[in-house]
């Protein structure tokens, strides 16, 4: 099984009150070993971050036919429901060794056709300094009713940059990994 993973953002970076987290760079290898055979049609993407591994694998297809496209979402709903909760105690068990192994918690998820849900996955938060300028961007997305606290309108403005913004963010994490590469390469000057 050959997943795809974006592990090298879980390298342990070490900033201000930020405590070393092993590197998860073997993270994909070790939940293909580690993940039963028939979970998933394919390969699970898996997402690695300083605090949290995010697995989320496709269902098998349903053959059943549906009256509408809303009917054929229920019935995509329902199959995901069924694989978390026939699926629960050994993700559990897995995620409990993963996160001995990694120090981060693990979430999961689902996709079937045109649905994916996640379950359990973590909400951490990260604090910044905004001036006013920014500040006042917030407020607006507040005020108009997009979102309901400052908090939610940072939260909404980094997901829509993260749409827009998919190639160019995928272009720098390709940079930032042949950087990696380079310095593992590089002398030891330890």
């Amino acid at each position: 099984m050959d997943m795809r993973t974006h592990a090298q953002w879980g390298r342990g970076w070490k900033g201000r009150g930020q405590a070393e987290v092993p590197p998860a760079d073997d993270a994909a290898g070790w939940f293909a070993g580690r993940l039963p055979d028939g979970w998933f049609t394919g390969t699970p993407d898996i997402t690695v971050d300083r605090e949290e591994i995010l697995i989320v694998g496709e269902l098998p297809a349903l053959t059943d036919e549906f009256a509408d496209d809303a009917a054929r979402a229920a019935a995509e709903s329902g199959r995901i429901s069924r694989f978390r909760e026939e699926t629960r105690e050994h993700r559990i068990e897995i995620a409990r060794q993963a996160e001995h192994r990694y120090q981060r918690k693990v979430s999961w998820g689902a996709r079937l056709g045109g649905t994916e849900e996640l379950f359990t996955t973590q909400s951490v938060p990260v604090m910044t300094r905004l001036r006013q300028p920014e500040r006042l961007v917030l407020d607006t997305l507040v005020d108009a009713g997009v979102a309901r606290s400052r908090s939610d309108a940072l939260a909404w403005t980094v997901r829509l940059v993260g749409q827009h913004a998919e190639e160019w963010l995928g272009e720098l994490r390709e940079a930032m990994s042949k950087v990696d590469e380079l310095r593992r390469e590089g002398p030891d000057l330890g």
